[in-house]
């Protein structure tokens, strides 16, 4: 189902075990992943959304940046400048950031994730197309077939932004609103057919 949500940005957050790299040459890396797929992660009880593997098929050519904790002021790499490399295998979302040495705010990221102080990440995306299952039993799960990508993040309390999981709730209560709706009506009906009778 094709969204319209364009507008409506999303962040969505994975326990990734970030880790640091440094090579021969004094560069400095962290790197991980940022999103993985077809793994369930639960918004609420019984409300459930997954990514799915061809999400980013048609966003890693973005100007992407990587962030830290989603702050434009605090710009740890760029896909455009060779800073940030981003790639999808059958996991998910790698990537890796070159850190700045020049840059106090970069490298002391860098310190945090190496002892291990700062380990998660998350994405900021917006919604171009899922699918919805809403099932017999009253759950419901969320498929990210196709996301447009802006920034991924080392964050220091990974979470789903609360607007993200309100408009969930509002989809859920409108898809369960309109059921009840359906049901009253053919209840009506059926009453109608026998009073008619």
């Amino acid at each position: 189902m094709k969204v319209n949500r364009d507008t409506e940005r999303q962040f969505r957050s994975v326990a990734s075990d970030l880790t640091t790299r440094a090579e021969e040459d004094k560069d400095m890396y962290i790197e991980g992943y940022f999103a993985v797929f077809n793994n369930a992660t639960e918004l609420w009880r019984g409300a459930f959304e997954e990514i799915d593997p061809s999400a980013f098929d048609k966003t890693l050519g973005n100007d992407i940046r990587a962030l830290i904790n989603h702050d434009t002021n605090l710009v740890l790499g760029r896909n455009k400048s060779n800073t940030l490399e981003l790639k999808v295998d059958s996991h998910g979302l790698w990537g890796r950031i070159k850190i700045n040495p020049n840059d106090s705010d970069a490298v002391n990221m860098y310190s945090r994730v190496k002892r291990g102080d700062v380990d998660q990440c998350s994405f900021g995306f917006n919604i171009l197309n899922e699918e919805t299952e809403f099932r017999e039993d009253g759950t419901v799960k969320w498929i990210l077939k196709e996301i447009d990508l802006h920034e991924v993040s080392v964050v220091t309390f990974p979470a789903y932004s609360d607007t993200g999981v309100q408009a969930r709730q509002a989809e859920y209560n409108q898809h369960f609103e309109r059921k009840r709706e359906q049901k009253k009506n053919q209840l009506k009906e059926r009453l109608n057919k026998c009073l008619n009778n």
